[in-house]
């Protein structure tokens, strides 16, 4: 059950799915508290001293507000002296809820919010085997499922160590089986999950990666993957960066809405985006068709079909695609 969140939050730490979720909860938190609390959310670089002491003056309305800061190491001088001073005597029916790296840069942020007696929920990245090990069996839990050790230790070999995939593969876990994670499970599962597979090659392929992305599409038709999943990861990886690219440069998490897609995925895609042209990507977006026909098709070789799309969607992105 969600709670109202304190006055002053300082969300401090590098990993981002940590943070993410904190501040998701702090929301979740104020609206279970006051379903009509007005949530703003700001990135610190572009936020003006003068809109923050608008959004914390006293509302002639009442009803609770939330006034959420991203990125705070990004602040200017005089937004850290607006949100300090706030700190020092913070209205109760306000929630400022901000998030930092940790480093030093803006450390006057973090360090003042501190003072003024914020509470402060750490989302530092984690650091070896040992932390995240921890977090696939928390993960589990909080899902209500569990693992041993040495089924976590086999579903972060398969996984790697980037957080949100470790969850996401968490979720997918809890929601194929019965909840009870060993070892064999992780391996039997992970053998033959096409998405992983799929979306390894496709990923490769939209950065330009052409050794990465067959060795991948190899490996996962040596194992048994079906290649239709694998043509629908290539294809839904086109159309990601397509509808990412053509919606401009922006904040992802503003972006999240209207695009119908989360943060995270938004982020991945403007990632992918860097290098292509809007041509290059209607050549992709016809090679991966034009794979998803031949797999789907009963292609007599589906797996040269496969092959040839990867070829074909490095080449759109060098601009070669035609």
């Amino acid at each position: 059950m969600n709670t109202a969140p304190p006055p002053l939050l300082l969300v401090q730490g590098d990993e981002e799915l940590l943070a993410s979720r904190a501040i998701t909860a702090a929301v979740e938190g104020a609206r279970a508290a006051d379903p009509g609390a007005d949530v703003r959310e700001y990135e610190a670089g572009a936020l003006a001293a003068g809109e923050v002491a608008e959004m914390l003056s006293p509302s002639l309305f009442g009803g609770r507000r939330v006034l959420v800061v991203r990125s705070g190491q990004d602040a200017r001088k005089d937004l850290i002296t607006a949100l300090v001073a706030y700190a020092k005597n913070p209205d109760p029916e306000v929630s400022l809820i901000v998030s930092h790296l940790g480093g030093a840069k803006g450390k006057a942020l973090a360090d003042g919010l501190k003072s003024a007696g914020a509470t402060v929920v750490a989302a530092a990245k984690l650091k070896g085997d040992r932390e995240r090990v921890a977090f696939v069996r928390d993960e589990f839990r909080r899902n209500g499922g569990r693992c041993d050790e040495a089924a976590a230790a086999a579903l972060l070999a398969s996984v790697g160590n980037d957080l949100r995939e470790i969850a996401a593969a968490c979720s997918q876990l809890i929601a194929d089986t019965d909840g009870k994670i060993t070892e064999a499970v992780v391996a039997r599962y992970y053998k033959g999950r096409a998405e992983v597979s799929g979306f390894t090659v496709a990923d490769a392929a939209m950065v330009g990666d052409v050794p990465g992305a067959l060795e991948a599409l190899r490996w996962a038709l040596h194992v048994g993957v079906d290649p239709v999943p694998i043509a629908d990861a290539i294809a839904d990886g086109v159309r990601t960066v397509a509808k990412v690219a053509s919606a401009g440069r922006g904040n992802p998490y503003q972006m999240a809405s209207s695009l119908g897609m989360p943060a995270w995925k938004i982020q991945r895609a403007q990632e992918r985006a860097r290098g292509w042209t809007p041509e290059g990507l209607v050549d992709a977006m016809r090679a991966a068709a034009d794979c998803n026909a031949a797999v789907k098709g009963g292609a007599e070789d589906r797996g040269y079909a496969l092959e040839k799309a990867v070829f074909a969607v490095a080449a759109a992105r060098r601009g070669g695609g035609r």
